[in-house]
């Protein structure tokens, strides 16, 4: 006896699509991973149990009515998480792009542009503010105040609510990574007499192991 399973959604009864997307149509990282994680959860539940997850449109319950072998469960795992990417995209639960900031640069790596297919959102008092990748945004847990005032002109939306009391850095950006923001708490050394800021350890590493090579990039 086969595996049988359902998908049910605010919608009605949806039937899961045969073939899962190749992987390589995919073109969302992070949904594909949420949805693989899904499949997981499923997959490795106990025989007949369910999975119910809730969304902001609808909800997906999966139920195993018989044991299944190793290759059959690498199968209805690709499976699922075609079939969850599909019913995702198609009930729209990504944020619609009417919803987002009209924000075109990432505010910490200023070079980089931001990419509405694969993106990352952190809040600010109530303000939503687009990075353009999962390490911009632990940047910007580390001092959420200082990076706010300096990166009104990427972000406008920020103007009005930074402080007023927080001054900008003399030296803004690292002189390894010369596109990438520091700030006070950034790792630093003492260079010709003067506190160098850089945006992570690697960066300090490579400047110590040959300083006069970034030197002129401190500004």
């Amino acid at each position: 006896m086969a595996p049988t399973w359902t998908v049910i959604s605010s919608e009605g009864n949806n039937p899961l699509p045969r073939r899962p997307p190749h992987w390589n149509e995919l073109k969302n990282t992070r949904l594909n991973e949420f949805c693989q994680f899904l499949a997981e959860i499923c997959l490795n539940s106990p025989v007949g149990c369910g999975v119910l997850i809730p969304t902001s449109r609808f909800s997906v319950k999966i139920r195993f009515e018989t044991e299944i072998n190793e290759k059959e469960l690498e199968m209805l795992k690709r499976v699922i998480t075609g079939a969850l990417l599909a019913m995702i995209m198609m009930l729209g639960v990504n944020a619609p792009a009417a919803d987002l900031p009209k924000q075109k640069i990432c505010p910490l790596m200023i070079e980089e542009e931001i990419d509405l297919e694969d993106f990352e959102i952190v809040v600010y008092k109530g303000v939503k503010i687009l990075m353009c990748c999962s390490t911009c945004k632990k940047m910007w847990a580390q001092n959420p105040d200082y990076y706010a005032v300096v990166s009104v002109k990427e972000a406008p939306q920020l103007k009005g609510i930074v402080s007023k009391e927080i001054k900008p850095m003399k030296q803004l950006f690292c002189p390894v990574y010369t596109d990438t923001r520091v700030h006070p708490k950034s790792p630093s050394m003492e260079y010709e007499g003067k506190k160098v800021y850089f945006c992570k350890d690697r960066a300090k590493k490579r400047f110590e192991a040959n300083p006069a090579k970034y030197a002129k990039n401190l500004k």
